[in-house]
């Protein structure tokens, strides 16, 4: 469905084969693992069997000796960084703990934390001097869970390490709170003393894994000239480049990085594994080494998102939602820096609430550097906020999704960081869900429940550059700097046919290297359609401006009587002449040379994105197992560039979190080793155990774009957890407050079996 009316586009809202599909379906399209270059070697990692240790000393004389090993790396060969904090494109780093997480130095933080590496003529030769090379390590005490890691006499991962509170000021004794800040407005103890009804809950969800299925992966190639190439698997080759500058002291001009096709990443693979590492081992070999990270070291060394702990209170009077008070404590891994910010920002979004408090903490436990997911940090907050909303309408007898709706957020409506929305979409979210006719339908059976939610995620902007070069037959190739992860070639060809007004086919896209194009940021935040596609869109208006001068010297008239319309150009003062996009594209030669769109710019005006979401479900109370019977994604995504695309993202975010909510863990055992380190024990939804989902498209035009994009790719992940807890508490009389609803929770708690 949608909300408005078609402006007369011929492109946007189509539904065409993407470009890079044959490539990919016939296997030519060449990933990260496919390189082969003359003399590569292969590079192997050593890691840390300990969750929490202090290195000693290291001793690789013997695994040097090994015939075939080339070359044999630790962290004292990396350039000492600096202790300071730098943006790298997607939020900012401490450029010492970055290089530490590649090759650590003093301490091992978590099980898997790399200590040293080995290239060699084949991967079993750099395997076996792994096992030569001598760690001696002094084990210490480990601390895994949030609450744990905040306590007074909990083991410190950092003895300096001190908590910034709001930003500045600094307590007084170590600690793992790495940053503590609060968001507050109006009157909370008033708001809950005068409320008709008050819930109050605390909730927990553990680190879980984005689920991609290509393991990271790294060729470099340290030249002669002392430039380094690197192929790769990433969402970013400018973050990449700008990462391994820093941590390698080199230029970032000496730094070539060629991005591969990309086998998912859902914002894990944005941070730097094995880039400088192989980067080092080429140095010492003189030959390119490639690095691919096992499916163990995948789970036991990237960055899953945080697992989290969150006391949340609502208060209802007069059927509005009138307060909400959350503490909230997100792992972040090793190194600070976890999802806690965004997730305080987008817990009550949705909401027009005058009276709040949320105080987040960001803290360091002894498990892999968390990374991002999308939607980083939104998830875990909406299961909190909008399970306790669930209760809430149900104590003052409202409807679910009415009692939404009465509170919603609207245009002028305040975030909790002061910034006022634009016009969004969320009441037009919660009303196509209200008239859907899954939401109408009855729900019959034992053990079977209806759940809903909302949820927001904020777009980002950002840098993005692109350039548009016209062909003598009057095609055009968009040369671009963005990653493809989500169909991104074809959205932003799309916009580009449009503005020039000519057919999709006639745009060839392609993605390139760090040399061939000017500045692009990550593909994340939900920017790359919205940013890059502006930049595709101020390209082809270049295209435009350049196509209506040459017309009007052919034509003996100035630049404001040539009109560009559906890819052909007119002279207002003489209907005689008359031009098509292709025509001129011919004359090229003799009417200045070839044509090029250019654009690069820092993106304004990125709209946020709502969704509510239905489940039907059904509990066999016995087994424990949670079937879902029906499944309908309501989402505002601004326009609808590629629909068939934006279906995808919604129901691939939807899948994600029906497996975050009812299965999905890291499985840590006390002495820090993850116990379920392979997709056979890290148990995910393959297609048996979901339905067809039904999407329900909305358009509220983003005002900050030309064609009203917003972001599509993550907000679809942030209201299953909480849905799938609303249905399931429907089904079986009880409110499940830690995630995952496993089987085993299930029939462990409905018989009164827990420890």
């Amino acid at each position: 469905m949608t909300t408005i009316d078609r402006t007369g586009y011929k492109v946007i809202g189509t539904r065409p084969v993407r470009p890079d599909g044959v490539e990919k379906v016939t296997g030519k399209a060449q990933y990260g693992a496919d390189i082969r270059l003359p003399g590569l070697i292969h590079g192997r990692i050593l890691r840390s069997p300990h969750a929490h240790a202090r290195i000693l000393s290291i001793d690789t004389s013997e695994a040097e000796t090994i015939p075939g090993v080339m070359g044999v790396l630790t962290a004292k060969e990396l350039p000492a960084a600096d202790d300071a904090i730098q943006d790298l494109g997607e939020g900012a780093v401490n450029l010492r703990e970055l290089s530490d997480n590649v090759l650590a130095l003093e301490k091992v933080l978590y099980r898997g934390h790399a200590v040293a590496a080995v290239a060699a003529t084949s991967p079993h030769i750099a395997e076996e001097a792994l096992k030569k090379i001598r760690v001696e390590y002094e084990p210490l005490p480990a601390v895994l869970d949030v609450r744990d890691a905040m306590r007074d006499d909990a083991p410190l991962l950092k003895e300096d390490r001190y908590t910034k509170s709001m930003g500045a000021e600094k307590t007084d004794r170590p600690s793992n709170i790495a940053s503590h800040n609060q968001f507050h407005a109006g009157d909370l103890e008033k708001a809950f003393a005068e409320a008709d009804a008050v819930v109050e809950r605390e909730f927990t969800t553990k680190m879980v894994h984005q689920g991609y299925i290509e393991p990271q992966t790294s060729t470099a190639s340290w030249n002669a000239d002392g430039t380094i190439t690197i192929w790769t698997s990433t969402q970013g080759a400018f973050v990449v480049r700008a990462q391994v500058a820093e941590v390698l002291r080199r230029p970032v001009s000496s730094i070539r990085v060629i991005p591969m096709e990309i086998g998912g990443g859902f914002g894990g693979k944005i941070p730097i594994y094995l880039d400088p590492i192989a980067a080092l081992l080429s140095k010492k070999s003189g030959r390119p080494v490639k690095i691919t990270m096992s499916r163990t070291e995948v789970f036991e060394a990237t960055g899953p998102t945080s697992g989290t702990y969150i006391k949340m209170k609502m208060a209802a009077k007069d059927g509005v939602i009138t307060a909400a008070e959350a503490t909230m404590a997100y792992e972040a891994g090793a190194y600070p820096g976890s999802a806690v910010g965004a997730g305080s920002m987008t817990m009550l979004a949705p909401y027009n609430i005058e009276n709040f408090k949320i105080d987040a903490y960001d803290v360091v436990v002894n498990k892999p550097k968390t990374s991002a997911y999308r939607a980083p940090g939104a998830p875990a907050a909406a299961f909190a906020c909008e399970s306790v909303i669930d209760e809430l309408a149900k104590k003052v007898n409202a409807d679910p999704l009415e009692f939404r709706l009465k509170s919603s957020s609207r245009e002028g409506t305040r975030m909790v960081n002061g910034i006022a929305f634009p016009r969004i979409g969320h009441e037009e979210c919660v009303e196509a869900a209200l008239n859907h006719p899954h939401y109408r339908a009855p729900i019959e059976g034992p053990n079977r429940g209806r759940g809903v939610a909302s949820g927001y995620w904020f777009n980002g902007g950002m840098q993005s550059s692109v350039v548009a070069a016209v062909n003598p037959d009057g095609t055009v190739n968009l040369i671009e700097g963005s990653t493809d992860i989500g169909g991104t070639r074809a959205s932003l060809a799309m916009q580009l046919a449009e503005t020039l007004g000519i057919p999709y086919e006639d745009i060839r896209p392609s993605v390139v290297d760090t040399d061939s194009i000017g500045h692009n940021d990550v593909t994340g935040g939900s920017r790359t359609t919205f940013a890059s596609g502006m930049a595709a869109y101020e390209s082809g208006m270049d295209i435009r401006r350049q196509m209506a001068a040459r017309a009007a010297k052919l034509w003996n008239c100035t630049e404001d009587e040539v009109v560009y319309e559906n890819g052909t150009l007119r002279c207002t003062k003489d209907s005689t002449k008359e031009l098509t996009f292709k025509e001129l594209a011919a004359q090229q030669p003799r009417t200045g040379g070839p044509i090029a769109g250019k654009a690069s710019l820092v993106a304004r005006g990125a709209g946020g994105a709502f969704a509510t979401h239905i489940v039907d479900v059904e509990v066999d109370v016995d087994t424990g197992k949670v079937t879902v019977l029906r499944y309908t994604a309501v989402q505002d995504v601004g326009t609808a560039i590629h629909p068939a695309y934006v279906e995808g993202q919604m129901q691939g975010g939807v899948v994600q979190g029906i497996g975050w909510a009812l299965n999905e863990e890291y499985y840590y055992l006390e002495d820090g080793r993850l116990a379920n380190s392979s997709f056979l024990d890290y148990r995910m939804p393959t297609s048996l155990d979901v339905p067809n989902i039904d999407t329900v498209i909305v358009e509220v035009p983003n005002p900050g774009h030309p064609y009203g994009v917003r972001g599509v790719g993550e907000v679809p992940i942030v209201p299953p957890l909480a849905a799938m807890a609303n249905a399931i508490a429907e089904a079986t009389g009880h409110r499940f407050t830690d995630l995952p609803i496993s089987p085993r929770r299930i029939v462990e708690t409905l018989h009164g079996l827990e420890e």
